[in-house]
């Protein structure tokens, strides 16, 4: 089945053009009316005056080559059907349009079509008495022993360099042999781990085995020259080194670390760390990306091209443009670890003793871990059958640590806040965050002069107000809330004891659940079921209430 987001194949890339028009920041684009299959973005502010730079090819490589048109890049893109190359007469219309007497540099990428296509609509032009010269950029060295090195992400470094010459004014003579020059000192080299979608057909997505990449797969999704037994990003960025540092190993390079379309940002970063920590880090004086300049569709994998350096094409470069597809070169940051203020320890509270305080703490917790099996089985039938485990061990390392005498348990307000830290730190997930605030809030309302009950009052607002649950919700604060209300109220442990339960029993016959886990079952699911969260509060406070 083919995975392709469009209307219908035959008009996806019209439609796309039209969408890169319709969206280009500096409303700078047009295309040429030479009808739907005649496809040509040009400049609208190109004033003939200056060298014109064509490029294009195949579609499915965006930004690639609409992205580059552009003040500072090219005057004119010509897109052919997906994987195509345009027709002889789209690309001497693009010629014919844009050309003035300083004449025209065509910049094409090393494959059959695109070498006949364009090598025939020069020869047109030029009998029609433009100047017309053309470079092709041969930058893969995936395939060493190919008599024909095909065109891929370098290509976009030869648009930025004769861009710039041309923007400066210089001949066509000098506008080509600086992008000759471009082309000579760039290499690239890519890898995939799956190719691309392309419209309307189905994605081979077996072709490269479970685990490994392959090393030189076409940006049309061609066969790589070798598959390597690893994805690790280590030991692939150490391969493409290699190989690279082989072919350009003198003075600065720039580095551009190009993404093929569906390697994730963070697989970028990652990439990117790894190639400026790797043998050729110390040559990068610049850096372009980590971006999407020279695309295959979706295809997950990226490239690295390198391009030996000297002061005109480093200014070439370094050079602002107007175009959309260009991530601006720079020098390459260094990491900075900036002194940080930690936290204050929680548990720098000093210990101290109190029996009664100590006898509460080991009711609740011996409590909780008994019910630890109970609340599973619970929880089994409503989420993923975990509460009992994840209450269980917070209230373990609790009662070890008042065993072992390290609770402030004679100071209230210390006590809530340590045992804040601890269910935090223990119980995982979002259950122990949200005891963690109400703990911790009712230990900072105890400071302010609060009573136990009153505290324990804001620690459950401050609970509801960061989870979101309210009464009714099918939670554990159907529980606490009624029994914090009878505690507030002045009734005593019996009758907070009576209230929980008889809120942890309502959750048993409530029709939804508006949070938790328990929010994504049906009614059937949950009928007659008690809330095990809600469950744990009762039983807690039966034992407290003796």
């Amino acid at each position: 089945m083919s995975q392709f987001f469009m209307n219908q194949k035959q008009q996806v890339v019209n439609d796309a053009i039209e969408g890169v028009l319709l969206s280009t920041p500096h409303h700078n684009l047009a295309r040429l009316a030479l009808g739907p299959q005649m496809r040509v973005v040009v400049r609208n502010d190109w004033d003939k005056s200056r060298v014109a730079l064509i490029s294009g090819g195949g579609s499915g490589h965006e930004p690639a080559h609409i992205g580059f048109v552009g003040k500072g890049m090219l005057t004119a893109a010509v897109c052919g059907d997906i994987f195509a190359s345009p027709s002889v007469d789209a690309v001497l219309h693009a010629i014919i349009n844009v050309t003035g007497e300083a004449g025209c540099l065509l910049i094409v990428k090393n494959y059959t079509g695109d070498r006949l296509n364009f090598g025939l609509a020069a020869e047109k032009a030029r009998g029609m008495g433009y100047q017309v010269e053309m470079v092709m950029v041969r930058d893969d060295i995936a395939l060493p022993d190919n008599p024909q090195p095909r065109g891929i992400a370098g290509t976009a470094l030869v648009h930025k360099v004769a861009g710039y010459a041309a923007e400066q004014g210089q001949s066509l003579t000098e506008v080509a042999a600086l992008a000759q020059q471009a082309c000579d000192a760039t290499a690239s080299i890519g890898l995939a781990f799956t190719t691309c979608h392309v419209p309307g057909e189905a994605r081979d997505d077996h072709r490269v085995p479970e685990g490994c990449s392959e090393l030189g797969m076409g940006i049309h999704g061609e066969p790589g020259a070798s598959t390597l037994k690893t994805q690790n990003s280590r030991e692939i960025v150490a391969e493409l080194v290699h190989q690279l540092t082989a072919k350009k190993t003198d003075g600065p390079l720039a580095l551009l670390v190009n993404n093929l379309g569906g390697f994730s940002a963070l697989e970028m970063a990652v990439l990117v760390r790894e190639a400026l920590h790797s043998a050729l880090g110390k040559q990068v004086k610049l850096l372009i990306g980590p971006a999407t300049l020279v695309s295959a569709l979706d295809m997950k994998g990226f490239s690295l091209s390198v391009m030996q350096l000297d002061p005109p094409l480093e200014t070439a470069l370094l050079a602002p443009v107007e175009v959309s597809g260009w991530s601006p070169a720079m020098a390459p940051a260094t990491v900075a670890d900036l002194p940080a203020k930690l936290a204050d320890s929680l548990q720098s509270c000093s210990p101290s003793d109190n029996p009664a305080t100590a006898a509460i703490v080991t009711t609740i917790c011996q409590t909780l871990i008994g019910l630890e099996s109970e609340l599973n089985q619970l929880d089994a039938k409503v989420g993923d059958g975990d509460t009992g485990s994840t209450f269980a061990a917070g209230a373990r390392s609790v009662l070890e640590a008042s065993e072992a005498g390290e609770l402030p348990l004679n100071q209230p307000e210390a006590l809530l806040t340590v045992v804040g830290e601890k269910l935090a730190t223990v119980m995982g997930g979002s259950s122990g965050v949200l005891m963690s605030i109400m703990f911790t809030a009712a230990g900072q309302q105890l400071t302010q002069g609060a009573s136990l009950a009153q505290a324990f009052t804001a620690g459950l607002e401050r609970m509801q107000h960061y989870g979101g649950a309210q009464v009714g919700d099918r939670t554990m604060i159907d529980a606490l809330q009624p029994a914090f209300a009878a505690l507030l109220n002045g009734d005593g442990l019996t009758a907070a004891a009576t209230a929980a339960k008889k809120g942890a029993d309502s959750t048993s016959t409530m029709r939804s659940a508006r949070a938790g886990r328990s929010s994504y079952l049906n009614q059937e699911s949950l009928d007659g079921v008690k809330d095990p969260g809600a469950c744990a509060v009762e039983k807690v406070f039966a034992a407290l209430a003796g």
